[in-house]
C-alpha cells in the first residue's frame, strides 16, 4: 500500500479510502468489523463514514455506532485509523438538526463522537453546501472543535469550485487552514468536476476524494456479469447502462485487451488522476475488499490512458470547456 499526503496537508492516508456506507444497511455488524480489521491487514489507513449512514428505519448514526463498537475493542484500532466523517443531513424534524449552523456543526461532532466512542474525528467533513449559513459562522464553529481537540481538519463533499473559493478565500482571511480535502463523485462515466473543481482543488492544495468510482457497478464488468447471469441491475442501473452501453462494450474489451478486470481499471484511472489523494472503495464482503486491492498492480500506460479518454470523453478546465 502506498500513502499520499491528503492535499497540502501532512496528513499520510492510503490511496485506497474505505467507504462503510454499506456497514449496517447491507452487512451485518460482525461482517463489518471482520471488512475493517481487514482493512488495517491490508495497511489501509483511511476510513470514510456520515452521520446519517446507516439509516434504514430512521436508524441514522447505526454505521458510526458499528465502528465504535469495534474501536472499543481495542487492539490500537482507533490509533491506526485515519477517521472521516459529515454532517449535514438531517437527523430528525427538530429545527436545528440539519446544516451547517454553528449550533449544528457543535451537535452533530459531539454525537459523532460519542457514537463512534473516539476523542477526536481526524477529518471532519461537510457533506453539502449550505447556503443559508454564512462562512464567518462555519469556520468560527470549526475553529471552536479544532482549538477543542474535537477535529484535526476539515474536509467538504459535493462542493463546487466557486464554493471552495469562496471557503478558502474566508478561511485565508481568518488564518485558518480552510478545507484540505474535497469528496465528490468521480469515475469515468462521470467527470464533471474536472471542468472547475480539479482546478480549484488542484490551486489551493485540496486532495480529492472520489465516491462511486465504479459509477453503481457499471464500471465493474457489468456486461460479462449480465452475460453470466451473476448480477441483475435494479431499474435505475440498467436504465443508465442501456444508455451507455456502447461505451460500456467498448471499455469491457479494451480492459480485457490489457488482461486486467473493468474494476481494476477504473480504479487505477482515478489514481493517475490530478488531485485525486484515494478513492472510495465500498465493499459489502470481505470478497469484494480484497478484489479492490488488485487496482493497485494496475500501471495504465500514456496511451491506454488516451484510449480511456477516446471511449470516456472528459471536460477542458473552464472556460476552455465551454468557450474558446
Amino acid at each position: 500500500m502506498k500513502y499520499k499526503n491528503l492535499g497540502r496537508s501532512g496528513l499520510s492516508v492510503s490511496q485506497l479510502c474505505l467507504g462503510t456506507m454499506n456497514f449496517g444497511p447491507e452487512t451485518d455488524e460482525s461482517t463489518s468489523h471482520a471488512i475493517m480489521d481487514a482493512a488495517l491487514g491490508y495497511d489501509i489507513n483511511f476510513f470514510d463514514t456520515a452521520n446519517r449512514y446507516g439509516g434504514k428505519n430512521d436508524h441514522f448514526g447505526r454505521t458510526e455506532e458499528i465502528i465504535g463498537r469495534w474501536f472499543a475493542k481495542g487492539g490500537g484500532r482507533r490509533e491506526k485509523v485515519v477517521l472521516a466523517t459529515k454532517l449535514y443531513g438531517e437527523m430528525d424534524p427538530w429545527p436545528n438538526n440539519k446544516g451547517v449552523s454553528a449550533l449544528n456543526i457543535r451537535r452533530a461532532c459531539d454525537a459523532s463522537l460519542k457514537r463512534m466512542q473516539t476523542d477526536h474525528i481526524d477529518l471532519y467533513q461537510m457533506h453539502h453546501i449550505d447556503r443559508a449559513t454564512p462562512w464567518e459562522e462555519i469556520w468560527q464553529a470549526m475553529e471552536v472543535l479544532v482549538a477543542q481537540g474535537k477535529i484535526l481538519y476539515v474536509g467538504s463533499s459535493n462542493f463546487g469550485g466557486w464554493h471552495i473559493a469562496q471557503a478558502q478565500a474566508e478561511a485565508k482571511s481568518r488564518n485558518f487552514m480552510g478545507l484540505v480535502s474535497e469528496q465528490s463523485i468521480y469515475n469515468l462515466l462521470t467527470r464533471d468536476i474536472e471542468r472547475e473543481v480539479i482546478p480549484a482543488a488542484l490551486n489551493y492544495g485540496i486532495g480529492i476524494i472520489p465516491w462511486s468510482p465504479l459509477h453503481g457497478g457499471i464500471l465493474g464488468g457489468v456486461l460479462k456479469k449480465e452475460r453470466d447471469s451473476s448480477r441483475r441491475l435494479v431499474a435505475r442501473s440498467k436504465e443508465a447502462l442501456d444508455a451507455q452501453r456502447p461505451q460500456i462494450e467498448a471499455y469491457e474489451t479494451f480492459c480485457e485487451s490489457l488482461g486486467h478486470e473493468p474494476a481494476d481499471v477504473a480504479l487505477a484511472w482515478l489514481l493517475a488522476q490530478p488531485a485525486v489523494t484515494a478513492p472510495i472503495i465500498g465493499p459489502r464482503t470481505m470478497e469484494q475488499l480484497s478484489e479492490s486491492l488488485k487496482a493497485l498492480e494496475v500501471v495504465l500506460t500514456p496511451e491506454s490512458l488516451e484510449k480511456l479518454n477516446e471511449i470516456f470523453p472528459g471536460y477542458k478546465t473552464s472556460p476552455e470547456d465551454y468557450a474558446w
